[in-house]
């Protein structure tokens, strides 16, 4: 098939494009480099043996998207882009709402326009909200509690709407967990700006001295040591769900939200302990106070993924910790 990738510099959509070619597709890359590096394009190439196409496109701008779907002509489209920093979405709601929701809206206005009726969407766990059960399935409540979520919730509304008024449309809204890791070259990773948003490029930063210690927020929760359980799940993984969920909405129509995760739920104390075993390096910590809005625990049931997708996530602690540390200390400064 012919996919259109919207992110597909990113952290996410680079280690997809690898597995999209791997698996036959062929690719087209669209960003607009606001949180990523045209770098990350250049060693998926290599990686793969294979070229692809690449634009710089925000895809708000109707006009330059429009061009580039109408040159491409996709069968379907993977939209990564958007912002996902949930504190920084707290202080510029507005920011998020127009990259997220007003990028999503462009972007099927585009697919309209050049007759795509298949779509992939990049969301998230935190679209679920405070738990009222665990694991969380894709029939829990909805009800995020940041504007980050919140911007992901509508987005998928906005999806599953126009998939409903669209004769033969199909889209597959995955709802991501935690994602880490990266590819097992050490070529391809997570490469934040600024000040990382998410636990594990912090600690890779702290082990190769880019910061002093990591802080942990709260160890007081009510889990096996305190400190705050996540489902982790290996961006590989993540990348080959995407592949997955492209070969169902090529056979089917309808929306379905589908939870990507492991179903298992790991301690910020466990990831720290797997990243020193990994590097044979010590993470300092320090505790500091819970953050508002943290979870004690959370973690999915990915079971409509096996029997949807027929995927299951395949890497474990050891894998995540291994490659996060293969990228890190093979690229200290990331992409730069």
């Amino acid at each position: 098939m012919k996919v259109l990738v919207t992110g597909g510099a990113g952290y996410i959509g680079s280690h997809t494009i690898l597995e999209l070619l791997r698996a036959g597709h062929e690719v087209f890359a669209c960003d607009n480099y606001c949180n990523s590096s045209p770098e990350a394009l250049r060693r998926v190439r290599r990686l793969a043996n294979a070229d692809f196409g690449e634009a710089d496109v925000d895809v708000r701008d109707a006009s330059r998207l429009g061009k580039v779907m109408t040159e491409f002509s996709p069968d379907a489209v993977i939209h990564f882009a958007g912002l996902k920093a949930v504190a920084a979405s707290e202080k510029v709601p507005l920011e998020y709402y127009d990259n997220n929701v007003l990028g999503t809206l462009r972007l099927l206005e585009a697919m309209d326009s050049t007759h795509c009726q298949r779509i992939v969407f990049s969301s998230s766990a935190t679209v679920y909200g405070e738990p009222k059960y665990l694991p969380y399935d894709e029939a829990h409540p909805l009800n995020p509690a940041n504007t980050y979520g919140r911007t992901k919730l509508v987005a998928e509304q906005v999806i599953a709407d126009w998939c409903a008024a669209t004769a033969g449309a199909s889209a597959a809204l995955l709802r991501y967990f935690n994602p880490v890791g990266a590819h097992s070259s050490g070529e391809i990773g997570e490469d934040p700006n600024g000040t990382p948003d998410n636990l594990m490029p912090f600690v890779a930063q702290v082990a190769v001295g880019r910061r002093p210690h990591l802080n942990v927020f709260g160890n007081d929760y009510d889990t096996r040591d305190g400190t705050g359980e996540r489902d982790y799940i290996h961006v590989v993984d993540l990348a080959r769900a995407h592949v997955a969920a492209i070969e169902l909405i090529s056979e089917s129509t309808g929306c379905e939200a589908v939870n990507i995760g492991t179903g298992t739920a790991f301690s910020v104390m466990d990831m720290v302990r797997g990243f020193e075993a990994a590097s044979s390096r010590p993470i300092p910590v320090q505790f500091v106070e819970r953050r508002d809005g943290d979870l004690a625990s959370y973690y999915a049931d990915a079971s409509k993924a096996r029997e949807l997708l027929g995927w299951r996530a395949e890497l474990g602690l050891k894998e995540i910790c291994g490659s996060t540390w293969n990228w890190q200390s093979r690229n200290p400064n990331g992409y730069a």
